[in-house]
């Protein structure tokens, strides 16, 4: 998959020259939904002959619109973790757009001609809400109008899961609740974040589960505080652990957040190391533990929680 980084106003010289089947979104979470306007894409691609591209955001656009904190602004993808997710699907070429002010105050017009038009788009695949400036008048419904029978429009239907609408949104509550496995469920695939180890108060070591403390290198969404059976993966390999998110409330009243995880299976000195973590199954909420023997007592059992899960899971 090639990527195209495009800065506004960008070089012409920086659009490949062939027609393409062009998805829209912004895409974060890569979730079900958007999955269904991508396979839609690609099936048009695939019929036409032609390389499936998609467009996609460096950052939310609500930081522009909304004036929304960047610096406290979560993603369920980062643009990497985005662009392994889209190599997946099958994407030919993933155009980044760099949404900064002056491309905000595009008009629908512009936008269709500079981003649709100009990026040889034969066919334009976007899920039924996608907007590009002012909803009421920059939307699906008055596509068609901006593009002047220069390309074809595929409009593909709302995707519900149990009566509920599939989106970001919805996604961001869940893991906000803790509820990662129905996160899952609607992204289709195992939520996963990014960290480096570093070093903590080494109190699990002094109770005989010795943990990583993960500090986050992306702003990626965290699931909410309590405890879950998670995979990492360091120096190459995916491990089993059960993690903490949460304060430590034990021993501490006011700690700040920390993420912590026990691997069940992996003894070494991994301070430093980036490691990927799997969120896949929530065991329960963090407890305030009488002493450091009831909290020991409880770890064992998540501990066989975790190990029953993943059996389960292997079928």
């Amino acid at each position: 998959m090639q990527v195209i980084e495009l800065v506004h106003p960008y070089a012409p010289t920086q659009i490949k020259p062939t027609p393409v089947v062009l998805a829209l979104g912004f895409f974060d979470g890569v979730h079900r939904a958007h999955q269904a306007v991508i396979e839609t894409a690609q099936k048009v691609a695939r019929k036409k002959k032609m390389p499936l591209a998609v467009m996609t955001f460096n950052i939310h656009p609500a930081i522009v619109y909304r004036h929304v904190n960047e610096a406290s602004f979560r993603y369920l993808s980062t643009t990497e973790r985005k662009q392994e997710l889209m190599a997946d699907l099958g994407v030919d070429i993933l155009y980044v757009v760099h949404f900064n002010p002056a491309f905000a105050k595009l008009a629908p017009q512009a936008f269709v001609d500079q981003y649709l038009v100009a990026l040889h788009a034969d066919t334009v695949v976007a899920g039924f809400d996608y907007t590009y400036g002012q909803r009421a008048v920059a939307n699906m419904q008055t596509l068609a109008s901006f593009a002047q029978d220069r390309f074809e429009i595929v409009t593909v239907a709302e995707h519900d899961y149990q009566g509920t609408k599939i989106g970001s949104t919805l996604i961001r509550e869940e893991l906000d609740r803790g509820q990662i496995d129905a996160a899952n469920q609607l992204l289709g695939y195992i939520y996963r974040t990014t960290g480096e180890v570093v070093h903590g108060e080494a109190r699990g070591r002094e109770l005989g589960f010795p943990t990583a403390n993960i500090a986050a290198t992306q702003p990626e969404r965290l699931p909410g505080i309590g405890i879950y059976a998670v995979r990492m993966f360091v120096r190459d390999q995916w491990y089993l652990g059960m993690a903490s998110i949460g304060r430590n409330v034990t021993f501490h009243d006011d700690n700040p957040v920390t993420v912590e995880i026990n691997l069940l299976d992996f003894n070494g000195d991994i301070y430093d190391e980036t490691v990927k973590v799997e969120w896949h199954h929530y065991l329960r909420g963090e407890v305030k533990f009488e002493s450091a023997a009831q909290l020991i007592e409880q770890l064992h059992q998540d501990k066989a929680d975790t190990r029953a899960y993943f059996k389960e899971l292997e079928g």
